[in-house]
């Protein structure tokens, strides 16, 4: 019984782990071969214009590699 109890914490540890790190990194869970993404497929539908929700996600990246660009180039070091 005392296995069981000390797999079963131990099983709890790691999954508690896994979601403060999704909630600290904030980025989708893939698999280790990266997921559609690493195929180019940007999206999962065949829509012919994004959701609301692809276009906001869109936007945000774009605002993203945009201010790492100007960080970038006003860096110092």
């Amino acid at each position: 019984m005392m296995t069981f109890l000390a797999t079963f914490a131990l099983m709890l540890l790691l999954v508690a782990l896994m979601s403060i790190g999704y909630l600290v990194k904030r980025k989708a869970i893939s698999g280790s071969c990266g997921g559609l993404g690493a195929i180019g497929i940007d999206k999962e539908c065949d829509c012919p214009e994004p959701c609301d929700k692809r276009k906001a996600k869109m936007a945000k990246e774009n605002a993203e590699a945009e201010r790492n660009a100007r960080l970038s180039a006003n860096r110092i070091l």
